[in-house]
């Protein structure tokens, strides 16, 4: 038994900000922006909050999938954004949506988060765990950009993905995942600091920090070498395959790594020309943008990919 992708949704904020919106409030131009990442517009949330949009994306998921929350038996909400320290996201959205069977619970591996919940969902099928699970990757990054930033607060979106993963006989196929801690703060955002009686600390609050040279280097190198490694673990070859979704963080990546694995732009769907970078809810919101647009059918070969914060990675390949 394996993990099989039924359903999917996505949710987006209704302000949709171009470059030329950005360039009216700080030293950029489109020019500047989408010549080095390929993305001309991104969404940001002004009344939405990274909850709803989760509720909204679970919703649709569900929809897609043709189940009801009832019979969900798991919910993994991945995000560095959520509305609250504690209750977790994935708690809210259980409570949101009615899927009082299921156990709930975040994850947090950046722009990996997608992934590394599908690796999670996939061990709870295979063990006999559960059987429905609902996967949700979530952010509004807006809030936790520094504004005065140009060279990073432009990258970035807002949204939510999520996807509904059943015990099926055909499905996913393999999937791994990694993590090099040593140079994670090449991406970093600060958590509050220690502040009680015998340690004042008045620090302002902290927001992303990216070293965009070494992110970019560690994606062209890492994130083909997973992709080719997952393939191999599944017995296929990339010209098996019908799709890469891959995480939208810039366009130069993902051309890098389908010239490494000598594959045709046309098999690497984009939408980070609209939507940026959304972290943990990149994958999934590509994933249900290609599925409603009705460019996969059943069994179709897929291959999954995530890199980012941490620095962590990951990689499925699939049977739609």
């Amino acid at each position: 038994m394996t993990g099989r992708i039924c359903g999917t949704g996505s949710a987006l904020p209704h302000l949709l900000v171009t470059n030329d919106d950005l360039s009216k409030i700080m030293d950029t131009s489109d020019e500047w922006i989408s010549s080095r990442t390929g993305i001309k517009t991104r969404h940001l949330a002004t009344e939405e909050t990274t909850t709803g949009l989760a509720v909204e994306a679970a919703k649709k998921a569900l929809e897609d999938a043709g189940i009801t929350a009832e019979e969900l038996d798991l919910i993994i909400a991945a995000s560095v954004t959520a509305d609250y320290l504690f209750p977790t996201l994935s708690c809210e959205v259980q409570g949101a949506i009615g899927a009082v069977n299921a156990t709930a619970f975040d994850l947090s591996a950046g722009c990996s988060g997608f992934l590394f919940s599908l690796a999670t969902a996939q061990a709870y099928i295979q063990s006999g765990i559960c059987k429905k699970a609902l996967l949700i990757g979530a952010e509004v990054l807006s809030k936790i950009m520094d504004w005065e930033d140009r060279s990073t607060c432009v990258l970035f979106g807002d949204g939510a993905g999520a996807a509904v993963v059943c015990a099926d006989e055909e499905g996913i196929r393999s999937i791994i995942k990694g993590s090099d801690g040593a140079k994670g703060m090449a991406l970093n955002c600060k958590n509050r600091p220690v502040n009680n009686p015998y340690q004042k600390n008045q620090a302002e609050l902290s927001y992303t920090y990216m070293n965009g040279q070494e992110v970019y280097k560690f994606a062209v190198r890492t994130v083909p070498q997973c992709i080719e490694e997952v393939l191999q673990n599944a017995q296929m070859n990339a010209e098996d395959v019908d799709y890469f979704i891959v995480h939208q963080a810039n366009i130069r990546i993902i051309e890098a790594v389908a010239k490494r694995l000598k594959q045709p732009m046309e098999k690497f769907p984009i939408n980070l020309t609209e939507c940026g970078n959304i972290s943990a809810a990149s994958v999934p919101i590509l994933l249900d943008t290609v599925n409603r647009r009705g460019m996969m059918h059943r069994g179709d070969k897929i291959v999954l990919a995530g890199f980012g914060a941490g620095l962590t990675w990951g990689a499925a390949a699939l049977t739609w």
